[in-house]
């Protein structure tokens, strides 16, 4: 009898659904602590360390606003591996277009752009990749995702590459984007639509960008 009730104890074991992970705020919400800010007053000036109160402001509600100038990011002091980073953004309602995103694994110093991979979320192309830069950068992709207009080879289109994705302009999105080893996997509103395998970058800082347009975003977590 204990046989079989240990037998059956092991097979509920075996068959239950797995944990879900558990994640803890990145930013908290309230202040910059365990994040440094960056930036560019023109495109051939050098990148500073700056305040980040020029560019960025979290609202009561710990809403993080980006106005988008100048140029530059928001990065971690830590560096990551092995995890899923989850967060929220959005842009104005009465934008027109709007330019960002999110970088993992960056590399090499801290300047416009540091190496890494980018998850886009510009306007109409979030959930695309940028290799910053293909130089540095190695990523296996199916070759139909990689964007035969772009010489350098730096960009990987989304799936589906025009699909209606994204929310309108006001609205809240959710991103997530699971690095694990080499590979990366990238959802927009729940949407896998993204992915990569044999990366040569496996762990770095994590940054948002300052890219031009304001910005916002909410509720940045990460689960290992």
């Amino acid at each position: 009898m204990r046989t079989l009730l240990g037998l059956a104890a092991l097979l509920l074991a075996n068959t239950a659904p797995a944990a879900e992970p558990a994640f803890t705020p990145l930013f908290n919400g309230k202040n910059f602590d365990g994040w440094q800010c960056f930036s560019r007053e023109a495109k051939d000036a050098p990148t500073k360390l700056v305040e980040p109160g020029g560019t960025w402001s979290i609202e009561a509600d710990g809403v993080l606003k980006c106005t988008g100038k100048p140029t530059g990011f928001l990065i971690t002091k830590a560096e990551h591996a092995d995890y899923t980073l989850q967060l929220q953004w959005r842009y104005p309602k009465d934008l027109k277009a709007g330019n960002g995103g999110v970088l993992v694994h960056c590399q090499k110093g801290n300047v416009v752009w540091p190496v890494c991979l980018e998850a886009q979320l510009r306007s109409g192309r979030a959930g695309d990749i940028w290799l910053q830069t293909a130089a540095d950068v190695k990523l296996t992709v199916p070759a139909a995702r990689r964007d035969a207009d772009d010489k350098t080879m730096r960009h990987i289109w989304r799936d589906p590459r025009d699909g209606e994705i994204e929310k309108p302009f006001g609205e809240w999105n959710d991103l997530e984007v699971k690095c694990t080893g080499g590979t990366i996997a990238i959802r927009v509103n729940g949407r896998l639509v993204n992915e990569g395998t044999d990366g040569n970058l496996k762990s770095g800082r994590i940054a948002l960008q300052s890219e031009g347009v304001e910005m916002h975003f909410r509720n940045i977590r990460i689960a290992k």
